[in-house]
């Protein structure tokens, strides 16, 4: 025990007030409790230390490894601890080299710390980890220590390394697949650009064909007329000469150059037809008419055609009206019934009607030799004859293809029953007048008068052609008729002047510019509207019809049938 003297010599116990046996005994258990809970903490920090998920060592500063724990000897693959801290003496056998541990180092005094410090350590077998580190600097009285917590990110960095290699084959996949983008754009727009060349190249194709169309349709309109006049003129003649009293020799010879004229005028006159409604020039004038009276001018039509065949013919109607285009469906009719009398030797025609709903029935029978089953789809296409007749010559098979085409444009349908052997008959269905109008312009007159009823009358004939004009005197004046023949506007008008004529025919196309047509105002001005006129003309258009319907002027398309003219003639002198 100190004595009292001693007091310059205090220990440790008496500065904390527990240098005196009462003192010690005060305070002991305190003390004991203080000491047990930190014994308590110390335990448990060594025992997170030793069990935590991260590895965590310690070092100084020159690089000496103090401490490890278990989960940074399984993160470098060492058996134990010991084994561990046995094996590595200093920083750099573990994963620093020397000039990284000196940065790091560096780093660390002036920061203080370092977080997610990437960085790859050695294992035991020399293979290398790659780890993320925070790093701590830890002062603790006069010694600095270095503290590191590692978490082992190799599979992070395989998972970073494998997406970056998905990124680069994905970037060079789209690379690829962009350039193939590129080159297939590059042939779409090659192709755009052939194909524009080709639609540019098939426009301008297209409006050549238009126009050599135009051309051609000019070309034919004034083709028909320059090559129907002189056939209108030969068949002026032919008719003159056909009514003469002949020796049956000249006569015979006669009549074969009227069938040959017949036959070019037909392929003429359907070369111009299929033309026109190739090039839609025809347009139909729809209106309502009584059937008996289309059917009667065809009786009066085709009743010497088949006398001079040898064949019956007969013409069913009732009193019905009809809806459609009278010239375009006669046109329809006399294509069957010329068909039906060419291809017919024996027995007759038959020409009539029924009824069907709202619709009517036209059908042209005959006993002809009919139509194989296999040729029937195939007849109404251009250049398809029908079976060579042995007593009649064939036509050049545009007849029902322009049939066709007219029966599409006016929208009635066609139809064919045929037997071979025993006959056909074709039909036509038009639409039933659903209100009667008496709008009967084009239709052909149904009652003919005796020829002897021109005889006598006074008719101007005006035409710029000579040779016409010396037809027309040669076959009018075997009628009986009186003639003055004009080759000009002013030639006709003084003509009726002089002497009021009972009839003008004129030509539509004349000198330069000038029409037939002038002729009417003329006379209407000078106060000679009463006397009738007939246009004679191979114009065939739309337009040229409404002006002489517009005019009040009959029409006689050339080349001139002498029959239908001397009908005209006699149904308007008569009247």
């Amino acid at each position: 025990m100190k004595k009292p003297s001693d007091t310059a010599e205090l220990t440790f116990e008496d500065l904390i007030g527990l240098g005196g046996q009462s003192a010690r005994k005060s305070y002991y258990p305190e003390l004991l409790s203080k000491v047990e809970e930190l014994e308590d903490e110390r335990n448990r920090y060594k025992w997170l230390f030793e069990n935590a998920l991260h590895g965590i060592f310690q070092m100084d500063l020159t690089g000496r490894i103090g401490k490890v724990n278990r989960a940074l000897t399984r993160i470098c693959g060492y058996p134990s601890q010991q084994a561990m801290t046995e094996g590595l003496n200093f920083a750099s056998d573990l994963l620093f080299s020397e000039q990284e541990f000196r940065l790091m180092t560096a780093r660390l005094i002036a920061d203080g710390q370092l977080f997610l410090y990437e960085t790859r350590l050695r294992k035991a077998d020399g293979q290398h980890v790659e780890v993320s580190m925070n790093i701590l600097l830890r002062n603790r009285g006069t010694q600095t220590a270095i503290v590191a917590f590692v978490a082992d990110i190799t599979e992070r960095k395989r998972v970073q390394q494998r997406m970056h290699s998905l990124n680069e084959e994905l970037e060079q996949r789209v690379e690829e697949r962009t350039r193939e983008l590129v080159e297939v754009n590059d042939r779409l727009w090659q192709e755009i650009r052939v194909r524009e060349q080709a639609e540019k190249a098939a426009q301008l194709a297209q409006e050549e064909a238009e126009e050599a169309n135009r051309s051609k349709d000019k070309y034919l309109a004034a083709a028909s007329h320059d090559l129907l006049q002189p056939m209108n003129a030969a068949r002026l003649l032919i008719a003159a000469l056909q009514e003469r009293d002949l020796p049956d020799a000249e006569a015979g010879l006669v009549d074969r150059v009227h069938v040959a004229l017949d036959g070019a005028e037909q392929l003429l006159t359907d070369l111009l037809d299929i033309s026109k409604l190739d090039q839609n020039a025809v347009r139909p004038e729809l209106q309502s008419f009584p059937v008996g009276r289309l059917l009667d001018a065809l009786r009066s039509e085709f009743e010497p055609v088949a006398e001079a065949a040898g064949l019956g013919f007969k013409v069913h109607h009732r009193n019905l009206w009809i809806t459609s285009d009278p010239r375009l469906l006669t046109r329809i009719l006399r294509n069957f019934l010329s068909n039906a009398f060419r291809y017919t030797d024996t027995g007759g025609v038959l020409l009539g009607i029924r009824r069907q709903g709202s619709n009517l029935l036209l059908q042209v029978w005959d006993t002809g030799s009919g139509i194989p089953a296999d040729k029937q789809d195939s007849i109404f296409q251009e250049f398809c004859r029908l079976t060579h007749h042995p007593t009649r010559k064939a036509g050049v098979g545009l007849g029902l293809a322009i049939v066709d085409r007219i029966a599409h444009m006016l929208e009635h349908p066609l139809g064919l029953k045929s037997v071979l052997g025993s006959g056909s008959c074709f039909e036509v269905s038009v639409p039933l007048a659903s209100d009667v109008s008496y709008n009967l312009n084009g239709m052909a007159p149904s009652a003919v008068v005796e020829p002897d009823a021109i005889a006598g009358h006074r008719v101007l004939v005006l035409d710029n052609d000579p040779e016409i004009l010396a037809s027309m005197e040669a076959l009018l004046s075997g009628w009986g008729v009186e003639i003055e023949l004009a080759q000009t506007l002013e030639q006709a008008l003084a003509g009726c002047q002089r002497q009021c004529s009972d009839l003008v025919l004129a030509d539509y196309h004349l000198e330069c510019t000038h029409t037939g047509l002038e002729l009417r105002a003329m006379l209407d001005a000078h106060g000679l509207s009463d006397i009738p006129m007939v246009m004679l003309t191979a114009d065939r258009s739309s337009d040229t019809r409404k002006a002489f319907r517009d005019a009040g002027v009959q029409v006689l398309n050339k080349p001139l049938k002498p029959g239908k003219l001397r009908a005209l003639m006699t149904h308007l002198l008569a009247g």
